[in-house]
């Protein structure tokens, strides 16, 4: 009998399915609940046990970790009567590793409290394939005992895990990232659409570019999605903006200037208009070829 704690994930989506995987192959029992029935069947044929309900799911539960799109999402599962909050025991610790609002995560933290359930907030970085390779990197807002009892789970799932301060900031963190990266595929973008048009071999110039200052992970995982005109979401669109609304809405709060940022930020939801939101974020080059006269 394995005296690991027992698990629920909630949210068995893009992230959610493959990071609830790499418990069970770390040995942890996992009982998960999503909306849809095709993903509860693979987390079942990995070796995991699917629950009808969210209450199902963490009624027996030592640690139920959450997965989900946005901080609506995070109250719907998390409040009400058929929520986590009135259906886990007193003592869980709750890991919600959605990229929310920090002040979500606060609230979450302080009605947890008056429950006896813990939380962290643990969003990650490193997209799809982070979350399937598990060398995720997880920023961790609340409590260092409860960080401390989180981190061998955590370690199955990332490889840089850090506590970064009280409830609310591994979010706030994350919405840094979310920036940095937003910043970052932008950039590369360009240099896609100008290395093009002035007839240079794309492969050749990434190659040499990653190899210098200019290299960034995010160029190294969007390579292939760059130069195959491959948007197949790892991260999408839809969820990139939402991002970025969190981050500029959070700058604005602490009076921080994000002029960068902000150009960013419409240039993804000038894409996302466009009817673009269900690709990949690397589809900002899309936005750049039209603004350079492609018709994509």
């Amino acid at each position: 009998m394995s005296n690991l704690p027992k698990i629920a994930w909630i949210g068995l989506g893009i992230m959610g399915s493959p990071m609830s995987e790499n418990l069970i192959k770390a040995g942890y029992s996992v009982t998960g609940f999503t909306l849809e029935q095709d993903k509860l069947d693979r987390l079942a044929a990995a070796g995991g046990t699917a629950a009808g309900s969210i209450a199902e799911a963490v009624k027996d539960a030592d640690v139920v970790i959450t997965m989900v799109p946005a901080s609506p999402h995070v109250e719907a599962i998390a409040y009400g009567p058929d929520g986590i909050l009135e259906n886990a025991k007193s003592g869980a610790l709750l890991v919600d590793m959605s990229s929310i609002t920090p002040q979500t995560s606060v609230d979450l933290a302080k009605a947890a409290k008056d429950k006896g359930i813990r939380v962290l907030d643990a969003p990650v970085s490193g997209g799809e394939a982070g979350a399937i390779e598990a060398v995720l990197s997880i920023m961790v807002g609340g409590e260092q005992a409860d960080f401390e009892a989180a981190k061998p789970i955590l370690d199955a799932l990332g490889k840089t895990i850090v506590l970064c301060g009280p409830h609310g900031s591994g979010q706030t963190v994350k919405a840094a990232n979310q920036l940095i990266v937003a910043v970052n595929i932008q950039a590369c973008a360009e240099a896609v659409v100008f290395l093009e048009k002035s007839g240079v071999d794309l492969t050749a110039a990434l190659d040499v570019l990653n190899g210098g200052l200019a290299g960034s992970t995010v160029l190294t995982r969007k390579k292939d999605n760059f130069l195959n005109r491959d948007f197949k979401p790892g991260f999408r669109i839809d969820l990139h903006h939402k991002d970025m609304g969190i981050v500029t809405d959070a700058a604005r709060n602490v009076g921080a200037a994000l002029p960068v940022g902000a150009v960013v930020a419409q240039l993804v939801a000038s894409l996302r208009a466009q009817g673009d939101g269900g690709l990949d974020h690397s589809a900002l080059l899309r936005a750049v070829e039209r603004l350079s006269g492609a018709q994509v």
